[in-house]
Parts: C-alpha cells; sequence; structure tokens
C-alpha cells in the first residue's frame, strides 16, 4: 500500500465528511453517517455536554477523532498548542478557552474543506487566538521549537510515514514540551485483510500502531517519559460495524480483533536540554 494511495483516500475521505457537516449531518470515522445509523463506537460520546455547548453545532458535528486530548493534556494559560490533522477544529476551539487569550492554538490540516469549516467555526465562536495551517502532518509548517504542546485526535496513525511525523512534533516543540495525543491503539497480531485496506486505513482503524511500536518511534525521536493510556478498549460488535461497511466478512474476522484495537492516549515529553 502506497503513501499517495493513503493520503488521496484520507484526503478524499474526509473532504466528503466536512460536505456532510455542511449539510447537517454527523459522518462517522470508521462506519457509515452517523445519522444514518447506529453511533460510530470509535467518535462517540468523547466531549461533556459543557465542552459541546460552547462550541459551534457544525466543530462538534465535525469531530471524527478517537479521544479528548485537549482536556487530557492538562493546557496551562499562556501555553502555545498544535493540533496535527485538526479536521472541522474542536479541539483546537477547545484548546484555545483553556490556554487563555495570552496563549495560542495552531490547527494543521492538509484538506481544504476541513479547513474551510474550521475556520468558519472558529468565525462564528469567535475565538481570535487561534490559526489553522495548510499541510501535511509529516511535515509541520511552524519553525523549530516553537510549540508548547503537541496534541491530536486520532490522526497519526493515518499516516504512512509515522516516524517521520512524531520527528517532526519533537523538531517543533520547545525544550520540555509535551506530546499529547489521542490515537488507535493495537495490542498483538493484526488480520492482513485488514493491514491491507484503504478504506479502514482512512477510517483509522488499519494504520494503528501497536503499542510497542509506538514505544519505540517516540524514543527514536528522542522522547522520554513515554506513557499510553487505554481509554476505550473495542469489542467483537464495535468491530463487526465497521468491518461490514468496508465490505469484510465481520463473521470471520471479526473474532480475531475482540480487544485488539484501543482508543489511547499517548503522553510523551521532549527533554528540557534536547
Amino acid at each position: 500500500m502506497r503513501g499517495a494511495d493513503i493520503k488521496t483516500a484520507v484526503r478524499e475521505k474526509y473532504g466528503r465528511a466536512a460536505a456532510e457537516v455542511s449539510g447537517g449531518a454527523k459522518p462517522g470515522c470508521c462506519s457509515e453517517t452517523a445519522s444514518q445509523g447506529s453511533s460510530d463506537p470509535i467518535t462517540s460520546n468523547l466531549y461533556s455536554p459543557g465542552e459541546a455547548a460552547t462550541l459551534p453545532e457544525t466543530a462538534v458535528l465535525a469531530s471524527l477523532g478517537c479521544g479528548n486530548p485537549a482536556a487530557l493534556a492538562e493546557l496551562e494559560v499562556g501555553e502555545t498548542v498544535l493540533d496535527l490533522g485538526s479536521g472541522g477544529g474542536i479541539d483546537v476551539l477547545l484548546s484555545a478557552q483553556r490556554v487563555g487569550p495570552t496563549g495560542r492554538a495552531y490547527g494543521l490540516d492538509m484538506t481544504d474543506e476541513m479547513l474551510e469549516l474550521a475556520r468558519r467555526n472558529q468565525q462564528e465562536a469567535g475565538v481570535e487566538n487561534v490559526e489553522f495551517l495548510k499541510g501535511e502532518i509529516e511535515s509541520v509548517p511552524l519553525p523549530d521549537a516553537s510549540v508548547d504542546v503537541i496534541i491530536s485526535n486520532c490522526v497519526i496513525n493515518l499516516s504512512a510515514d509515522k516516524g517521520r511525523v512524531l520527528a517532526e512534533a519533537y523538531r517543533v516543540l520547545r525544550p520540555g514540551g509535551r506530546f499529547a495525543v489521542s490515537d488507535v491503539v493495537v495490542r498483538g497480531p493484526v488480520p492482513e485483510l485488514i493491514r491491507r485496506s484503504i478504506e479502514l486505513w482512512a477510517g483509522c482503524v488499519a494504520g494503528a500502531l501497536e503499542e510497542e511500536e509506538y514505544v519505540r518511534l517516540l524514543a527514536e525521536a528522542g522522547f522520554v517519559d513515554v506513557e499510553i493510556e487505554p481509554t476505550r478498549v473495542y469489542r467483537v460488535e464495535d468491530a463487526r460495524d465497521f468491518l461490514e461497511a468496508a465490505g469484510i466478512d465481520a463473521d470471520e474476522v471479526a473474532p480475531l480483533v475482540d480487544e485488539r484495537f484501543m482508543a489511547a492516549f499517548i503522553r510523551a515529553r521532549k527533554p528540557a536540554d534536547g
């Protein structure tokens, strides 16, 4: 599976998702549009009613992540935050609230439709300490040592070059800066049928790293104090929905992935002398 094919599939899928949101629908990460069926087991119930109430409806509808990194990252007033793969902007807007007017929140996305949606959401929310950038997470358009915290929400697993993504995260973090992302992680072997599926890769499952591999790549990039904390473990019935949506025999494959995939919060730190 070529990196260019994966990138095209991801861009097309999230471009369609932005159009669905603009039409009032709630897309799913790994299933059909949520408004047309059962709730997505990966993207549902991630934000509190209080958080959602402070944001434009389209920012909430466009939330396609697997966690709530802005809440888990313990952001402080005055910090500069970068969200890798910011989509409709929900985590950027929540981060901007937490860092306050003396802080700043950047969102980075490669999909024009999502960037347009995110900027509309920013304008509607009336948030000034936010900037959305066009670019790829493998090549961040920010200078070295320019941010305090990297967040991301179920996006790094979509990249075909995760080592490059983590190296870029390390580069743009200031010494002592924090890596605090939500992502899909896998424990144990995964059927090759899933690994080969571009549709599932674009839907945030097939590209998931094994837990030990994630730790190794973070260490190779230079990070220390790596921790992986499961936040949601997916069962067979969760897997059945997204496997069937991708045209895969759920009865054959679902038992092989029971409790194999999980949403996790991944923490790490750039050394103070890094």
